[in-house]
């Protein structure tokens, strides 16, 4: 890892500033939104636009790069989020948040996927899981570290949305002037939404609610905060914890679930997440039980889309590894463009506890069908299984295709060790 660290720097330091801008961004926004008197409804809508146009980046981000390459397509949309961010402040108002948020997940999207491309460009056979796990550690602790600055100014005044805008600018320094070459980028072309069912229907349906319960989280959360009357520092350890869970489990939870049938830890994640969500709803007024379901709720939540990417893996050939990333990320995405929008709904009929009623569904749901299809097939020897490899919830098409590619070489070397 310190030979990836070594040679890619730039990059991560760029995606460092990049994740700190961004990870303050739906945090304020769910701390200013309740200032100017949005009730949790209308953000929601604002919540969800992110999202949407992440989906829509996805699709739109290669067709750009095939045609003005991946350094223009990169100072253009991270110039578009840095004004974006200014212009939250400059306009509050419902309708121009959302297209500013929907404006910005389409740009964090393509600005995503040029600096996946570069940093899988600039790894090798050998180094390309590594550096696969240190992108996503560094994405984690940047969003975890943009809590922080919640904290350093009054989210009602202009400092901070000023802030994420020097951020996203400052990002563009490190990545642009880095000596690694803009590498060649491929889309693949992706299965449909029906033979990835037909593949793996856990796969697909479990993405799919993931899709939800991570939406609600890096979308809602701040918001929730904001409807329960946490103060600002509160808000932002709430968010900061959730996030701290899901660096932490993920690597214990990959470990145990190369040596298991998978549908099992995926029901006993969803159990747990389900139970700490559903179960702490009469003491929810406690900041200290919020807290503590939080972290438990990121512990479980953040592992478990690696974990579902790594289960469909098993019932696939390795050449069609790459295209079922793509059909994965369209159904996450879709329950991501949802999750806020019915958590706003569950919030304006039952108040705050609606966040976490909607998080344990979810994870509920995740674990019923999963037992359902468990008693529909029989699991994969251990020894078949493909590796698991950490995505963040966030992945572009590029960082799920380098996923798949380290589990299929891990696979190969299992099996030349055979």
């Amino acid at each position: 890892m310190l030979t990836v660290l070594r040679t890619s720097w730039p990059l991560l330091l760029g995606l460092l500033f990049l994740m700190v801008g961004n990870g303050l961004q739906g945090t304020l926004l769910g701390v200013r939104g309740a200032i100017e008197g949005y009730d949790a409804g209308t953000m929601s809508y604002v919540m969800s636009a992110y999202f949407l146009g992440f989906l829509a980046g996805s699709k739109l981000t290669p067709a750009l790069i095939a045609q003005v390459g991946h350094v223009r397509v990169f100072a253009a949309l991270a110039s578009l989020i840095s004004a974006a961010f200014i212009l939250y402040a400059a306009i509050p108002h419902p309708v121009s948040w959302a297209l500013m948020r929907f404006i910005v997940g389409l740009c964090f999207c393509g600005v995503y996927i040029v600096s996946e491309s570069w940093l899988n460009g600039a790894s090798t056979n050998e180094t390309r899981g590594q550096a696969l796990s240190l992108y996503m550690i560094v994405q984690m602790v940047g969003i975890i570290a943009a809590q922080g600055l919640l904290n350093i100014a009054d989210p009602a005044e202009y400092t901070l949305f000023v802030i994420m805008s020097v951020l996203v600018s400052v990002a563009f320094a490190p990545i642009l002037l880095s000596k690694t070459p803009a590498p060649a980028f491929e889309a693949t072309k992706p299965m449909t939404l029906a033979q990835l069912f037909h593949i793996s229907p856990l796969g697909m349906v479990g993405c799919f609610l993931l899709g939800g319960v991570f939406s609600g989280i890096f979308g809602m959360s701040a918001v929730y905060a904001s409807e329960a009357g946490f103060s600002t520092a509160q808000t932002s350890l709430l968010v900061g914890l959730i996030y701290l869970g899901g660096l932490l489990f993920q690597y214990p939870v990959g470990w145990i679930s190369d040596r298991m049938d998978r549908r099992k830890l995926i029901v006993g994640g969803t159990a747990i997440g389900a139970a700490a969500s559903l179960l702490a709803l009469p003491v929810l007024g406690d900041f200290t039980v919020v807290c503590i379901v939080g972290f438990i709720v990121g512990a479980m939540a953040n592992p478990l889309y690696s974990l579902m990417i790594a289960y469909t893996n098993d019932f696939l050939e390795p050449g069609d590894m790459a295209s079922a990333s793509g059909g994965l990320l369209f159904a996450n995405g879709l329950g991501a463009i949802m999750g806020p929008i019915v958590i706003g709904l569950l919030m304006a009929r039952i108040g705050p506890v609606g966040f976490f009623v909607f998080l344990g569904t979810l994870f509920a749901a995740v674990m019923v069908y999963a037992l359902y299809r468990m008693t529909q097939r029989p699991a994969p020897a251990v020894e078949d299984t493909t590796a698991y490899s950490p995505v963040f919830h966030q992945a572009t098409p590029v960082a799920l295709e380098v996923a798949q590619e380290v589990a299929q070489e891990k696979a190969d070397e299992a099996a030349a060790r055979a």
